[in-house]
């Protein structure tokens, strides 16, 4: 794609921040925004979900299907679930070749970092088994981490910008950034890897769709339709949420640049691919949601 640059265009450029990646240093110890992101993610999404818990009358027969301890257990499991999935996940769906030549380039996530459809696998994995565990209905463990998951997604685009990674597309919109700064520059050996071109803030229109108003709308599916008391809505709801908020963000995101976009188009993306079945799965789960709250009901 190219872009015609007039002065009036680089006017309006906005300038990308240039945020040290690195928080904190502790003599040799390093803490990033990358893993603050994370860690912020979860303790707000286990802090939300313990408000959750609290609040009996969200759930089905007046109970919350499970306690402020379960929760508490329950962290450990779904850091790794996100962790290893999304870790995983981003190896298989986009590195593979990489990962074959250069077997150690797997533990090495500064190369590619995290994949979000690996993690949520990762994460439902994890699910699955705690809620089987501790004899928690499977669906309302899928609807309570779906209700807060959206704060982790929040944070993690956050951070995605501060590092100036998985930038968006070459555009002249009045927002445009151009991805180089000293810190990014210097993360990546002298070279700015987004190149001069000014381009879409695609992290930061994740941040706002799949953070901001896909948790108001699960806030007010859980608080005000009281969905959580149809055990696989909640879940359902977040799942097609997502779906779609991807695929309309990755005709601004710019594809990862060893698989460029597929199929020889100039649109279609590995993001995309991986979020169509999302849609189907979801609908699966809201109609599935709906046929068991009838049965209760008959």
């Amino acid at each position: 794609m190219t872009i015609l640059l007039t002065s009036a265009n680089l006017a309006a450029i906005l300038p990308f921040p240039d945020i040290d990646p690195i928080a904190v240093s502790l003599g040799p110890l390093s803490i990033h925004w990358y893993g603050l992101a994370y860690v912020a993610g979860i303790l707000l999404g286990w802090f939300y979900a313990r408000r959750l818990v609290d609040n009996g009358k969200l759930w089905l027969n007046d109970t919350a299907p499970m306690t402020r301890q379960h929760l508490d257990d329950f962290i450990l499991w779904v850091a790794l679930g996100i962790v290893l999935g999304g870790r995983v996940g981003y190896i298989l769906f986009y590195d593979l070749d990489q990962v074959l030549a250069n077997p150690i380039r797997a533990i090495q996530v500064w190369n590619g970092g995290m994949s979000f459809h690996g993690g949520l696998i990762g994460t439902t994995i994890a699910m699955f088994l705690f809620a089987r565990r501790n004899q928690i209905p499977a669906w309302s463990m899928f609807d309570i981490v779906a209700a807060v998951a959206p704060i982790g997604l929040f944070f993690g685009r956050i951070a995605n910008f501060i590092n100036g990674e998985l930038w968006g597309r070459v555009t002249d919109v009045p927002w445009a950034m151009v991805f180089c700064s000293p810190h990014v520059i210097a993360a990546h050996n002298g070279v700015c890897p987004a190149g001069p071109d000014p381009r879409h803030p695609s992290q930061l229109y994740e941040a706002g769709i799949e953070g901001v108003v896909l948790f108001l709308i699960l806030f007010i599916l859980t608080r005000w339709a009281l969905a959580l008391k149809k055990p696989g809505t909640v879940s359902g709801i977040f799942v097609i949420g997502y779906a779609f908020s991807r695929i309309f963000v990755e005709f601004f995101r710019q594809p990862d640049e060893q698989l460029g976009y597929l199929l020889g188009t100039n649109w279609l993306t590995m993001g995309m691919v991986l979020s169509l079945p999302m849609v189907a799965i979801g609908l699966w789960a809201v109609i599935r949601a709906r046929q068991a709250a009838a049965r209760q009901t008959a």
